[in-house]
């Protein structure tokens, strides 16, 4: 009988409460408590009260993360943040690839991480002037810049082909020299590829943007986008394949933003295979790095991915590169054997500070190193996707596409060959090789996703309602336009034939004086009305 007036107490006090704790605790629901016991039941002890648990669990994170991931300026600042941890990375790795062989060779370890620095400051340049331009600017810059590195890139082809019929390392005319992939003017060297991948995005956005739906007929895509991507394939891949499989897939991720239909990609995917066989064969004819009447260096690498050889038996030989990259792949480990302290940089691997600079920072770094590298361009990736999603104007979402497919099949083409998931193609990594054209035009890349990302529509509304100060805007960027208030060319009025003659002034004496309203009234018959 007490235990029974117990528990009644105890259910009436929790209905008795005040409004004020009320208010903190949920409404009091009748329990078996209340009820009180069955009769002949025993007693049985209350159950404790869950004790609410302190921090952020798994919801409450990814809660937190979507609301940061909401924000208006996320994409511009992931954007920044990811490319400067890149670059970052890039100069360091450049300066513990290349600081043995510098001064053994020169007596300078800082040599190579000298040049890369200024030309890092020279891409900061020119990311600072691509995220100030508007949209109009680009497609406007897209046919200048085609021509400029179709130009370039006939220029570099002409003189190879002289430096063969003469049998010269490299063609020279005057100030200009071509060797390779590269041409030499003066004292300044430049890559035309590099610039060539920057032109197809900005001239294909732009010509795909104004086209619109009627990509879905044949003829739109043939004239010019087809012989334009055709001339470039041939002009670039004749001498480097990497970079033409690049572009390949910069223009599929292009026409996939536009909605082109899949029977073009089969073709796309036809065409290509024919254009790789195509420069596989001609290597043998001196194409690229290879010697006429040597071994085809192309299929040799192809040969060696479909059929790995024994590195035993081609460790000194063709797979020196393959075997070298795996061993400090394998040396690295978890962790790496510390930042400076790789050996296989020592000459052993070649091209450690360009095509093969991820060996290095597996070896150095390990797996993790290897990790974070790969995170933050998984990050890219998704910032550039982003902003192509959420931007609204057409040529935005088509050019932030083409960027982003360009920057993340380029890394995973160098990374793959790196771990032997593809074929060598002797692409660099970007942000990270050792490159100067290379990396002043991926931050260039950079600086226009930059600009669209300041332009999404609540990106554009939240620097409106709180603009930064006007030296700010004046040293870093201005502010964007603001959605839905773009100028539109006004439509021109139908054609409406001649003026009635109702409606002419008239200046006879029958025309009424100013001031004096004329009697509108319906009188005489329709032909004296007409006059």
């Amino acid at each position: 009988m007490g235990e029974d007036i117990g528990t009644e107490g105890r259910a009436g006090g929790r209905a008795r409460r005040s409004p004020g704790v009320a208010g903190r605790t949920a409404e009091a629901v009748p329990t078996d408590d209340a009820r009180g016991p069955e009769p002949g039941a025993s007693p049985r002890a209350e159950p404790a009260a869950p004790v609410p648990l302190r921090g952020i669990d798994a919801a409450g994170g990814l809660a937190a993360l979507r609301g940061l991931l909401d924000r208006p300026l996320t994409s511009y600042y992931l954007l920044l943040s990811c490319a400067g941890l890149l670059l970052l990375i890039g100069l360091t790795m450049v300066f513990s690839a290349t600081s043995v062989k510098d001064y053994a060779e020169d007596g300078n370890a800082s040599a190579s991480v000298t040049k890369q620095a200024i030309f890092a400051m020279i891409g900061i340049g020119a990311f600072w002037v691509c995220q100030r331009l508007p949209a109009s600017t680009y497609r406007s810059l897209g046919r200048p810049l085609l021509f400029t590195s179709i130009g370039l890139l006939l220029l570099l082809n002409l003189l190879l082909a002289y430096a063969r019929l003469t049998d010269q390392d490299s063609g020279r005319i005057g100030p200009i020299e071509a060797r390779l992939n590269w041409l030499f003017v003066g004292g300044i060297q430049l890559q035309p590829s590099e610039l060539a991948k920057f032109a197809m995005v900005l001239w294909g956005a732009h010509l795909v943007a104004r086209k619109g739906a009627a990509l879905g007929w044949w003829r739109e895509l043939a004239t010019p986008l087809f012989p334009v991507v055709g001339l470039l394939f041939v002009l670039v891949g004749y001498n480097d394949t990497g970079t033409m499989l690049c572009l390949l897939a910069l223009v599929v991720g292009l026409l996939w933003a536009a909605g082109v239909r899949m029977r073009v990609f089969g073709a796309l995917a036809a065409a290509g295979l024919v254009g790789i066989g195509l420069l596989v064969a001609v290597a043998s004819l001196g194409a690229g790095s290879g010697e006429r009447g040597e071994d085809n260096y192309r299929f040799a690498r192809l040969a060696m991915f479909f059929n790995p050889p024994d590195p035993e038996t081609c460790k000194l030989g063709d797979c020196l590169q393959f075997y070298q990259g795996r061993l400090a792949i394998e040396h690295g480990g978890w962790f790496g054997v510390g930042l400076g302290k790789g050996s296989l940089k020592w000459d052993w691997l070649p091209e450690a500070h360009n095509d093969f600079i991820f060996a290095i920072i597996a070896e150095e770094l390990g797996v993790i190193g290897c990790v974070v590298v790969l995170s933050l361009f998984a990050v890219i990736a998704y910032t550039g996707f982003r902003i192509a999603r959420r931007v609204d104007d057409p040529f935005r979402r088509l050019a932030a596409t083409a960027v982003t497919t360009w920057l993340v099949s380029q890394a995973v083409i160098n990374i793959g060959g790196v771990v032997g998931l593809l074929p060598i193609t002797g692409l660099p990594l970007p942000f990270i090789s050792d490159g100067g054209s290379a990396l002043v035009v991926t931050l260039a890349g950079i600086g226009m996703l930059a600009s669209f990302a300041r332009a999404e529509p609540d990106a554009a509304r939240a620097l409106h309602a709180r603009p930064p100060a006007r030296w700010v805007r004046l040293l870093w960027a201005p502010l964007p336009p603001l959605p839905g208030r773009r100028r539109r060319p006004a439509t021109p009025p139908a054609g409406r034939g001649s003026v009635p003659r109702s409606r002419e002034r008239r200046h006879d004496d029958q025309a009424a004086p100013r001031g004096v309203r004329q009697d509108r009234s319906r009188k005489g018959t329709a032909s004296e009305r007409r006059r």
